[in-house]
């Protein structure tokens, strides 16, 4: 198998374990297998539930004990685990299977890749969020939007980042798609011009209380899991995103 970095991936030719350091991850291999998980992050939140071994976060997983899980196969991502942390497992013996995810039809294309390395067929959630994503039709006009993350210092998402892609599929540009950071600072009373303001609840959980009053322009609270997240979430995503952004069908 060649992971989504090129690398050749070791898989053996039946996967019966599998550790995944990535929450989407987790997620996508969860719903389409369950069982096949042996070890996950502590951020691994979906389903709700699941009940495997926990290995710490996606930046600081325990070597040791993913090891001594004895898994056929390790799932990572490249923005999301530390390459170190990879390297280490690799030389301990294990397959490491990473994803580069970018944008949508890019992230389907990776999940299906992936599930086949864990000897998966492609899932019908994967070809209904391939069949929504493929039929929606983006705002008109498009909407211009500021994408906070965090705040106290504020951040927010910048360029090259799925995020904007998911965005970007449904008719919104992000203004700061151009900054020469992903995830850059950002001070309120100081941005290009937007008519949106869109406030997930991860990584900082905004609420109408915390946040909207911050800007000038209208907000839209919404699950930061339907923004960023890659897997059975894209077809949530689909479906509710267009509605919670106040982006009217045409």
């Amino acid at each position: 198998m060649i992971d989504d970095e090129g690398r050749e991936v070791p898989v053996p030719d039946r996967v019966a374990r599998v550790v995944s350091l990535v929450p989407s991850l987790t997620e996508a291999v969860e719903v389409t297998a369950p069982g096949l998980l042996v070890g996950v992050t502590d951020w691994c939140t979906h389903p709700p539930g699941l009940s495997v071994e926990r290995v710490r976060g996606t930046k600081n997983p325990d070597v040791e004990r993913v090891v001594a899980l004895g898994p056929d196969l390790v799932l990572a991502n490249q923005e999301e685990n530390r390459r170190p942390d990879l390297d280490a497992l690799r030389e301990a013996g294990l397959a490491v299977y990473v994803t580069d995810i970018r944008d949508v039809d890019g992230g389907l294309d990776s999940l299906r890749r992936l599930l086949t390395a864990c000897r998966l067929p492609e899932p019908e959630w994967l070809r209904e969020a391939r069949r929504l994503w493929d039929a929606i039709a983006p705002a008109s006009p498009r909407r211009r939007a500021v994408v906070p993350i965090w705040r106290r210092p504020w951040m927010a998402v910048g360029s090259d980042t799925f995020t904007g892609a998911v965005l970007d599929r449904l008719g919104v540009d992000n203004v700061l798609a151009g900054s020469p950071e992903r995830y850059p600072r950002i001070d309120p009373d100081d941005l290009p011009e937007h008519d949106l303001v869109v406030l997930p609840d991860e990584p900082y959980a905004f609420t109408a209380d915390d946040g909207p009053e911050a800007f000038a322009a209208p907000s839209a609270l919404v699950s930061g899991r339907l923004l960023t997240w890659y897997g059975p979430s894209l077809v949530e995503a689909a479906r509710e995103l267009p509605a919670a952004l106040g982006i009217a069908p045409h």
